[in-house]
């Protein structure tokens, strides 16, 4: 089956999508343990959220990296990752995103949020021909999703652990067993313009 160019394929249910992020200990394990973002957790950054699992353990190294050594599952409302990608600009200017360059450069201050489309990564951690979604978020997006989006939060590095093992075991099988079910999430037609997926993406 061929897989549209930018398409959102993330874990989700009628209520709730699940995205990743990686931390240092001293924020991931709390978060963790108490379903909630807290001490060390800086609102005035933005935050980036990943529905892929693969493309987290590219950008974490399997949970390796300094500082992003705790691999965190993130259960958030439906409804607040749409509000979120409702308002979000692309990260990049794409010809048609808006009446001209300088007009997204406005946008792109005033949003609190942005989405960038990076090339997918396979078990081996290699690009694939079709992109997945990163959403960023600053501003209000940060405070409601700590406050208001978040069903719950796990620490997946047991899981990122385990699938690394058996890559590096060289079964594929095994390891692509284990990951997350993800799988094409139904975008309003009207999101789905504004961040630039493509037709097949969109309910």
């Amino acid at each position: 089956m061929d897989i549209p160019e930018r398409q959102i394929r993330a874990s989700h249910t009628d209520e709730t999508v699940t995205v990743y992020q990686a931390y240092n200990p001293q924020i991931g394990e709390p978060a963790a343990r108490t379903g909630r973002f807290g001490a060390g957790f800086r609102r005035g950054r933005m935050t980036w959220v990943k529905p892929s699992f693969l493309w987290m353990m590219y950008r974490c190294d399997w949970g390796r990296a300094e500082g992003q050594e705790t691999v965190l599952a993130v259960t958030l409302r439906r409804e607040g990752f749409e509000w979120a990608l409702g308002r979000a600009v692309l990260s990049g200017y794409r010809a048609g995103s808006h009446a001209t360059k300088d007009e997204w450069k406005a946008a792109l201050r005033s949003s609190c949020a942005r989405v960038q489309w990076d090339p997918e990564r396979d078990l081996r951690l290699r690009s694939l021909p079709y992109r997945s979604l990163q959403l960023g978020l600053s501003g209000e997006a940060v405070h409601r999703y700590v406050d208001e989006w978040t069903v719950s939060i796990e620490d997946v590095t047991p899981l990122a652990r385990q699938v690394h093992a058996l890559v590096r075991e060289g079964d594929l099988a095994a390891a692509s067993a284990l990951l997350p079910a993800e799988r094409a999430y139904p975008l309003p037609e009207r999101i789905g313009e504004r961040i630039g997926a493509d037709g097949a993406s969109m309910g």
